[in-house]
Formats: C-alpha cells, sequence, structure tokens
C-alpha cells in the first residue's frame, strides 16, 4: 500500500504529473528534454524526476553522460489495478446517482 501511496502522492504535482505524461506520449527522453518548456531549472526537474523514480513510476538509464527517463509500467499498472478494483463501488454509486435523479423527476415541482 505504501508504493500505491507514494504513486498517488507523486502524481498529484502537476509538474510530476506532467512529466509523466510527456514520457507517456514521446518515449524514453533524456533529463534536458523533460526541463523544456517546464518554466524551471534542471535541478527543480531533476528533483521531480528522483520522486518519480522513488515512487516506482519513471526508470532512470544512464548513457555516457546522458540521463535517459521512461514511464515504468508495473508503477502504473499498481494505480490501475487499484483502480480497477473500485469499480463495484463506483458502478453502485453512479446506479444510485441515477436512480435518485430519475425519482426527482417524477416529484411534482
Amino acid at each position: 500500500m505504501t508504493q500505491l501511496l507514494a504513486a498517488f502522492s507523486a502524481l498529484s504535482d502537476p509538474t510530476r504529473f506532467a512529466i509523466v505524461e510527456q514520457l507517456m506520449a514521446e518515449g524514453e527522453l533524456p533529463a534536458g528534454d523533460l526541463v523544456e518548456g517546464k518554466g524551471m531549472s534542471g535541478a527543480a526537474v531533476s528533483r521531480h524526476l528522483k520522486l518519480l523514480r522513488q515512487a516506482g513510476l519513471v526508470h532512470q538509464r544512464i548513457n555516457g553522460t546522458q540521463r535517459l527517463y521512461s514511464v515504468a509500467p508495473e508503477g502504473l499498472r499498481a494505480i490501475a489495478d487499484w483502480t480497477i478494483s473500485k469499480r463495484t463501488f463506483w458502478e453502485g454509486s453512479l446506479d444510485r446517482l441515477a436512480a435518485a435523479i430519475e425519482s426527482d423527476k417524477t416529484w411534482p415541482t
């Protein structure tokens, strides 16, 4: 459960969420490419990447002097599995909401 909480915590930050989204869309990227367009220093992005690595959401690969980052599918799988495990709850809640809306329509106004 701690790994799952770390993943949710890491993704709650908009910059870290954007980094993961970028890596999912573009694949493995050097750290320098992840700095572009973030409006922050390389050191700040590096701290975000460290938290994402610790949360198990990204992998780091060193190629000479270059640090390359990619999404860690197993980290995202934990989030997906947890979400799917709550499907019954959400479906029941949505069914109750639909029923409440329908019964409200029958009330005279």
